[in-house]
């Protein structure tokens, strides 16, 4: 749709932009402070696989710098205890950096040959540990004698499933194109975020095309309410969207027979 829209091909558009790097950093790029948008501090909303509360909460704390850090997000995201009591408290705590800890399966395996283990028993503590069957004594002893942290080897011991790289670099190439269209053609980027979700049906053209005092008053009426259901809380996800949308200086015009697409 993007592409159809302002003749741009995703292929084409470089993966190292500053301005739509800083989305993961601030809201800068967006023309719009934190405090307007109710103290989200990314720019990341509607960005797949980054615009939850949780994944912008994971990006808050990795501080991610470039595209390959990005990566190491989505592979966070998407492993079973990789992050929640395993990465996001050796990040914190200090003990390990972003670029440490473990995000998918392959980073274990090129950590290890990296250390001095044989390629071939990297490989099969990788498979091991991403596959949620923890370390076998001998192998955290070999790991050991090649001077792997105690960090590093209780982290293998405690993931479930590890995320391929390979895939969370797919993501992540998705996820920056189209954020790359939500820096320089933002009109293009919520007509198309807003009709996805017209189709998942977490849209609702009464609630949203009321401005910007309405848009707000409908984010705040679902936060308080205590009963508030799922479908509740996935308008909530597109009205946050709608909101950053008329701070930006746009706006809905209602559904019109002659100027409006079939």
């Amino acid at each position: 749709m993007l592409q159809d829209m302002t003749g741009v091909d995703p292929v084409t558009i470089p993966l190292d932009d500053k301005k739509v790097m800083s989305l993961f950093q601030n809201t800068e790029a967006l023309g719009i402070t934190p405090e307007q948008i109710g103290g989200t501090k990314l720019g990341a909303l509607g960005i797949p696989e980054f615009g939850t509360d949780f994944a912008m909460q994971m990006v808050i704390d990795v501080k991610p710098q470039t595209f390959s850090d990005l990566v190491r997000i989505a592979g966070l995201s998407h492993g079973t205890d990789v992050w929640l009591g395993n990465a996001q408290d050796l990040i914190l705590s200090g003990t390990a950096t972003a670029s440490e800890v473990i995000g998918c399966r392959d980073d274990i395996m090129i950590y290890l040959i990296h250390m001095g283990l044989e390629p071939i028993r990297a490989f099969k503590i990788m498979e091991a540990a991403r596959k949620g069957k923890g370390l076998k004594p001998d192998e955290e002893e070999y790991m050991r004698e090649k001077h792997v942290p105690e960090w590093y080897i209780k982290s293998c011991k405690t993931v479930k499933y590890l995320f391929p790289k390979a895939h969370a670099v797919a993501y992540c190439m998705m996820a920056f194109r189209i954020a790359w269209f939500k820096v320089y053609h933002p009109l293009a980027f919520y007509a198309a975020y807003f009709y996805r979700r017209s189709r998942k049906g977490g849209f609702d053209a009464l609630l949203m095309s009321g401005g910007l005092d309405s848009a707000i008053g409908n984010i705040r009426a679902i936060e308080n309410d205590a009963d508030a259901t799922d479908k509740d809380e996935d308008m909530l996800t597109t009205l946050e969207v709608v909101y950053e949308f008329y701070l930006r200086g746009f706006e809905f015009l209602p559904i019109d027979l002659y100027k409006s697409h079939a």
